[in-house]
């Protein structure tokens, strides 16, 4: 992918919350008067032929013998989350306005440091934990009424 910012993890996952934030907004739109299950399968559907379409057109799939045992057990257990994620994800966007709902949703982000050092062995600095403080403290305020 070469070097530079547009190949670093960070160029990507700023793409990655662009992205996030115009399946938030997209969806609150597309729910308005769709069950919102369907809607998640609706959704996975273009997911899945989309990626399809991407490893094809790319040449990056690859023999489902070469992956190992341990990687289909996570990346199942991995999928199950997911689904689970976006059914509540966008239940929660039929009843909840988006512009507060997507920010609790991104709580996730407390969860994964918390697991990432509890179970991953990650290292995180004061600078790094008060971060994440200020994530929760954030995530507080939106979600408790006044």
């Amino acid at each position: 992918m070469g070097s530079g910012f547009f190949s670093s993890w960070t160029f990507w996952a700023l793409l990655s919350a662009v992205f996030a934030a115009l399946t938030a907004i997209f969806g609150k739109i597309g729910i308005e008067n769709v069950n919102s299950d369907f809607a998640t399968l609706l959704r996975t559907g273009v997911v899945l032929v989309s990626l399809a379409l991407i490893l094809y057109a790319t040449g990056q799939y690859q023999s489902l013998e070469s992956i190992s045992a341990k990687s289909y057990l996570f990346l199942l257990l991995s999928g199950l989350a997911t689904g689970a994620s976006w059914l509540c994800y966008y239940r929660a966007l039929k009843l909840g306005p988006a512009s507060l709902v997507a920010p609790v949703d991104k709580l996730s982000v407390v969860i994964v440091a918390v697991i990432g050092v509890a179970l991953l062995g990650e290292k995180l600095d004061l600078r790094q934990w008060s971060a994440i403080g200020l994530i929760t403290a954030g995530v507080v305020l939106l979600a408790v009424r006044r």
